[in-house]
């Protein structure tokens, strides 16, 4: 989520006229992004002769009010490809690119600049860490009067649009499906891509609270086009609120930040990330939470991942794991051989009468953390109540008697989400179905690593290959006993205008999908 800076809050017309100067200076180059409303690929190694103060400034100068559309054709193109060229900022110094020279660790991203996020009040790289007792706002609130009403201008070509994602079938959920199907996160080999289903977003999207106008998109078309155009840009957050360390704040969480790959070089994200920024502060939300693999200026936290293979030899024939010294395909199976069926007594699927029991568990042992949701009952309900293939959810139940009635005491709760995974380019297999842990809750009479171990058994009978979680919580205390492998990968906590001192990835409790 980005801040609105001093520059993006300018719309004098003296403003308007350097902008309008700094753009018909820029040389054209060479580049055709539209034609007859579809993208296509040229010149992508155009090389711009301005100097870097000019780059620097190219997002803080987009204008701040709604652009006209009056040209002839001709001249919108001129217009987009002149504007595409202001936006033109190098990947590493953004720090919003998905290409394989991104940061993955400080070390890393101490060699990088960020000029983009040095205008933001997020938590400087080389700055020290917060004192013990700071937990605040970077910035205060923002004057409603100062907050523009009006969308941020975008260059010719491309229009805002906020998508109605309301119903799972819509025209715009599934225009939203390609969009991350096609360009959303991919590993570093470019073997994998997330693949969230129409259902998936649908959940996560339509959370309780949701505003149609935090769904952000980007079309791009031309003026004499009836069909509305292509969907290439998307941006979205959902209210959240979430304790940090002893505050309470009301927060969004930003989501599927994503640019079609032909268009990424052009520094869409930043304008994505302004234009998210000014509808919510509208809505009088300052804070942000949201995570990325790559390492930004500054996370609170930082959490591995971990994967246990349900489906062995499919994740080794996909190139998702290998074969370690001296094992055979064989062998590696019968490793990770599991149980054909649970183990824990009173274990059954988690229902909407389970609702207080369980927010009264999670709620405690959410205590020990310190960064952590509060859910109410209407969001426990519609974030762990079970959905085919999108979320499954258990609780484990025991029998008491208490002045000779019967009762019914849940002792123990997990869950976890299902996201699969394109396989790119394999001629067996199309998809890897992943489970992900989401909230789980040990007791007294429950531990975590019985809770755990039935959760894989429920995956891999549900056709899951791997089970994948994070080193948060306490979730150390099950992951070596239950074979779970160190992945390769980083899983960075940011909070927006927030400044605290960072936590251990024992003390994070929320995920975010």
């Amino acid at each position: 989520m980005s801040n609105m800076n001093q520059d993006l809050e300018e719309t004098g017309e003296s403003k308007k006229l350097q902008d309008q100067q700094r753009t018909e200076n820029l040389n054209n180059n060479k580049m055709d992004i539209v034609k007859n409303g579809d993208i296509i690929n040229k010149g992508d190694d155009v090389k711009h002769e301005k100097n870097n103060k000019e780059k620097n400034q190219a997002i803080s100068n987009v204008p701040t009010q709604p652009s006209s559309s009056s040209k002839n054709s001709a001249e919108t193109m001129q217009d987009l490809k002149r504007a595409l060229d202001r936006l033109q900022l190098k990947s590493a110094a953004m720090g919003l690119g998905t290409g394989i020279d991104q940061p993955k660790s400080r070390e890393d991203a101490l060699k990088k600049r960020y000029d983009f996020w040095e205008t933001q009040p997020v938590p400087k790289l080389k700055e020290d860490d917060p004192p013990a007792d700071l937990n605040a706002p970077i910035h205060p609130p923002i004057e409603p009067e100062k907050i523009p009403k009006e969308c941020f201008n975008l260059p010719s070509g491309f229009q805002w649009v906020s998508l109605d994602l309301d119903k799972v079938d819509s025209e715009e959920m599934f225009e939203l499906y390609t969009l991350l199907a096609e360009n959303y996160v991919e590993d570093d080999d470019n073997m994998f891509r997330f693949n969230y289903s129409r259902e998936f977003l649908h959940w996560v999207l339509q959370a309780p609270g949701w505003n149609p106008d935090w769904f952000v998109g980007v079309r791009v078309y031309k003026p004499d086009q009836k069909k509305k155009g292509k969907l290439v840009g998307f941006i979205s957050a959902i209210p959240s609120t979430i304790r940090v360390y002893d505050k309470v704040l009301e927060t969004v969480e930003i989501n599927f930040l994503c640019v079609h790959k032909k268009l990424r070089s052009k520094r869409m994200a930043p304008v994505l990330i302004s234009e998210i920024t000014r509808r919510v502060r509208l809505k009088g939300i300052f804070q942000a939470l949201y995570t990325a693999g790559v390492f930004l200026p500054k996370p609170i936290s930082t959490c591995r991942y971990f994967h246990r293979s349900l489906n062995p030899k499919k994740l080794i024939e996909v190139g998702f794991s290998h074969l370690t010294r001296n094992m055979t395909i064989a062998r590696t199976v019968k490793l990770y051989r599991l149980p054909e069926q649970p183990k824990l007594s009173g274990l059954r699927q988690f229902e909407l009468n389970d609702i207080k029991q369980v927010q009264i568990l999670m709620n405690k042992y959410m205590e020990n953390f310190d960064l952590v949701p509060l859910f109410s009952e209407e969001e426990m309900a519609h974030w762990l109540l079970p959905r085919t293939d999108v979320v499954d959810s258990y609780v484990v139940e025991r029998t008491t008697n208490e002045n000779n009635e019967e009762e019914k005491e849940i002792i123990g709760f997990f869950s976890f989400y299902i996201l699969p995974s394109t396989v790119m380019d394999h001629k067996q297999y199309k998809e890897i179905r992943a489970a992900y842990s989401f909230y789980n809750v040990p007791s007294e009479h429950c531990t975590l690593l019985e809770l755990m171990h039935d959760a894989l058994i429920i995956a891999k009978n549900t056709n899951l290959d791997v089970f994948n979680a994070l080193n948060q919580r306490d979730n150390e205390v099950f992951l070596k006993e239950l074979k779970f492998g160190e992945g390769d990968g980083n899983l960075h906590y940011y909070l927006f205008n927030w400044k605290c001192p960072p936590m251990k990835p024992e003390k994070v409790g929320v995920v975010l999908q």
